[in-house]
């Protein structure tokens, strides 16, 4: 057979008529070499035949040939079940077809053989979430961390799952322990800033949202939320302040136009009120307008408002929030309207006690 394969061979070489004579010496060279791989790989044992098993896999992958990869990885983890690698690269295959139980049971593999591979604990966290499986996610995520406790990837995937089962002061503690090895990370500050609003702790959501507006300023819901927070405590010149910065912004913009519009409410300034309210309408009628129409502080103006008649016909626009920022925002507006009726003294964060969070921070962070 090999023989008539080389004769083919040079026949090819040198009447390469109209196929490309590249893409022929290629098809008619590993016409040579598969076939004596595999009597190599039938022959072969121990390193040598897991060798060559994962360098035709190899192959196969880059030829598109995931079936027959897929294969011959399955015959070297059924003959060599502590065969490290074949189990990874038959989870990844997995997990790029679909295959999520099949590939958190090969991580699960991999993990068992060395305990040191970060990125498949990692792996094997986010499918068991995806498969909805959030308690075995989040012991996994948990055991990650306890080996590699710096790893913001896997401590952001917790604290989502935390923060999903309302676990706020647990994810507290999760994203203050990751801080201690990376404490210029925006999303680690960011995500304390958002289940410390949900803790009712606002001071520390305060803290945070500032830290994580410094590290990236063009995240607007910082500068919402923190606008929020002031007029919670009627410092309203900085939550105008805030408000201005975030007007343009496709997803908060409307949001902030009506902020405004209450704080000019507030200075009983009714002309600049209704103009804020009538840009926030505008921009996003339906969502707007429900909310104006839930809002007794809008009563005085609402009917020199331009409501649109057809509100049944507009769409609300997409958020592009995530489900964690959208019930913090939705939290933080409803402690302003509360705070309405009981008044802001009980909430009113003092100098003194922001001077002492602030120096307990800075000292921790030289402890760090």
């Amino acid at each position: 057979m090999l023989c008539g394969i080389g004769i083919k061979f040079i026949d090819v070489y040198n009447n390469p008529a109209e196929m490309n004579i590249f893409v022929e010496l290629i098809v008619y060279f590993l016409s040579i070499v598969i076939p004596i791989a595999v009597i190599l790989l039938k022959k072969a044992t121990g390193n040598l035949k897991e060798l060559l098993y994962l360098n035709l896999v190899r192959f196969y992958l880059l030829t598109g040939n995931t079936k027959q990869a897929k294969k011959l990885l399955i015959d070297l983890v059924t003959q060599n079940p502590e065969s490290y690698n074949g189990h990874k690269m038959l989870a990844m295959i997995y997990e790029k077809e679909g295959g999520q139980r099949k590939a958190v049971d090969e991580y699960a593999r991999v993990i068992e053989i060395n305990k040191q591979d970060y990125e498949s604990y990692f792996k094997l966290g986010t499918l068991l979430s995806d498969l909805d499986k959030k308690d075995e996610a989040i012991e996994t995520l948990a055991n990650l961390l306890s080996k590699k406790p710096d790893y913001p990837e896997a401590t952001i995937a917790l604290g989502d799952l935390l923060i999903e089962k309302q676990d706020f002061k647990e994810a507290a503690n999760i994203y203050n322990e990751a801080l201690k090895y990376n404490p210029t990370s925006f999303d680690l500050n960011y995500n304390l800033g958002i289940v410390y609003t949900m803790l009712n702790d606002f001071a520390n959501a305060k803290l945070y949202y500032e830290k994580a507006a410094e590290l990236n300023s063009i995240v607007y819901n910082t500068k919402y939320s923190l606008a929020e927070i002031a007029i919670m405590y009627k410092e309203l010149e900085e939550a105008e302040r805030y408000l201005w910065e975030i007007v343009d912004d496709e997803e908060l913009g409307a949001d902030a136009y009506l902020e405004l519009a209450k704080i000019y409410l507030i200075k009983n300034d009714k002309e600049k009120a209704i103009q804020y309210a009538n840009v926030a309408i505008q921009d996003d009628p339906k969502r707007i307008v429900d909310k104006i129409k839930k809002d007794v502080t809008f009563a005085i103006i609402i009917a020199k408002l331009s409501i649109p008649f057809n509100l049944e016909v507009e769409e609300e626009k997409p958020h592009k929030l995530s489900k964690k920022e959208l019930m913090a925002k939705k939290h933080l507006e409803e402690t302003v309207e509360i705070t309405k009726k009981i008044g802001f003294a009980d909430l009113k964060i003092s100098r003194n006690e922001n001077k002492e969070i602030n120096k307990k921070d800075k000292e921790k962070e030289r402890e760090n």
